[in-house]
């Protein structure tokens, strides 16, 4: 047996494996909710609130 037979019988083999399992069908696609740029920007400002509290009395960092 050459080598060309036995790579076109391996790919005959992995073809018939492949093609043997059934397609998933989905019946429906349930895709989530997109937050809006408000809502991230909501949420940024409640987690994070900007506090000037660390600059110096002479206006420096």
């Amino acid at each position: 047996m050459s080598e060309s037979d036995l790579l076109c019988r391996m790919l005959q083999a992995w073809r018939e494996d492949i093609e043997s399992v059934p397609f998933p069908q989905f019946s429906e696609l349930t895709i989530p909710l997109q937050k809006t740029r408000a809502d991230v920007d909501a949420a940024r400002r409640a987690a994070a609130p900007v506090t000037n509290h660390h600059r110096r009395a002479d206006g420096g960092w």
